[in-house]
């Protein structure tokens, strides 16, 4: 089932309105900083904190230790933002100053964009020029970011992995029950990152073992995960490079897995991966992809998000990738010799879960 019904072919807006919209693009970036600023700088905390009455600027300087000057300029261009409200002398915090400072979503997706794209998207011409993602440099010297990931920056690592976990962690009461309906003994997870889906598989059945793919770097964090929680022996490496056609698989698992992991490659990776997927499973094996699709989304807002997100992958990941409209992919698994056995859209914040047989 599809969620999203928004009508693109309309222009929502008016010749007026259109310009109006085009300069709070063209500052975008400035109210973007003023909202993380207001956030870290705690005068958002005091806002809140003071409740309908509000705060003059000299309370909030006071409260905070941030300059009257400071204060002001900031909360200024906070009301042109809606950010705040204003009743002389004192600014409320509105609805969406609100969200800025309670809400984990926007906490997340505003750190990742802050620590994470900001300073690569300067090259976003570039990398789709290219096709690389030129943006990466500002972070580390690798050829994707999957590579560096243990080596980001430590600010960077952090939003990267609160980013990356706010969205997949929700999934996993619901994906839990579906995966293990059939009380599988083996799962091999592709992509399995830092290890949270393996743990939670171990925690959730005490029988299952679970193969890990991914590159070296990666493993290296989740077996340390496995060890944390007294899983390794239930838990096993297996290095590998996927853009590698070459690149071999484990054979017999009940279960292949693969969450949030093949929209970090491009269609025609996507095809070569599925197929080796095909050609190592048995034919009574079940293949689970847990991804994002931009036109299956309940609300506006996390279509946006994804669309934003896609060009994170265009500019920092790899250069080729991008969370796919459903379509598009979809015929990339029927090429592969899949069929689609079921289809659950609108899993925790917006994931969708495809389950696959041989076709």
């Amino acid at each position: 089932m599809r969620f999203l019904v928004l009508q693109y072919n309309i222009d929502p807006f008016n010749a007026l309105e259109a310009k109006t919209e085009a300069q709070k693009l063209s500052f975008a970036p400035i109210v973007f900083h003023t909202a993380r600023t207001l956030r870290d700088l705690d005068i958002l905390k005091a806002l809140d904190d003071a409740g309908s009455a509000g705060l003059s600027s000299v309370e909030i300087s006071e409260t905070t230790g941030v300059s009257e000057y400071g204060v002001k300029v900031l909360l200024d261009m906070a009301l042109s933002a809606n950010i705040v409200l204003w009743d002389k002398p004192n600014y409320r915090l509105a609805n969406l100053g609100f969200f800025l400072q309670h809400d984990g979503m926007t906490k997340a997706n505003l750190d990742f964009t802050a620590d994470v794209c900001y300073a690569a998207m300067m090259h976003l011409t570039e990398a789709i020029k290219e096709g690389t993602p030129a943006g990466l440099k500002e972070l580390g010297n690798w050829e994707t970011i999957y590579q560096g990931l243990s080596q980001l920056p430590e600010q960077a690592k952090q939003s990267w992995f609160n980013f990356d976990h706010f969205y997949s962690d929700r999934s996993f009461p619901v994906l839990l029950e579906t995966v293990f309906q059939k009380k599988p003994k083996t799962l091999v997870d592709i992509g399995g990152n830092t290890g949270k889906w393996a743990m939670q598989c171990c925690g959730y059945d005490d029988d299952v073992q679970v193969t890990i793919v991914d590159l070296p770097q990666q493993l290296e964090m989740a077996m340390k995960n496995a060890q944390d929680h007294g899983f390794e022996h239930r838990v096993t490496p297996y290095p590998a490079n996927m853009l590698d056609k070459n690149q071999l698989l484990p054979k017999g698992a009940d279960v292949w897995w693969m969450s949030q992991f093949l929209d970090c490659f491009s269609p025609m990776e996507i095809l070569s991966i599925l197929k080796r997927v095909r050609s190592h499973m048995s034919e009574d094996a079940t293949v689970y992809i847990l991804e994002l699709f931009w036109d299956s989304q309940k609300y506006d807002a996390a279509s946006y998000s994804l669309n934003a997100t896609s060009l994170y992958f265009t500019c920092l990941a790899n250069g080729n990738s991008r969370f796919y409209r459903s379509e598009d992919f979809l015929e990339i698994v029927e090429e592969a010799g899949f069929e689609v056995v079921t289809r659950t859209d609108d899993i925790g914040l917006g994931h969708t879960l495809l389950e696959l047989k041989a076709g």
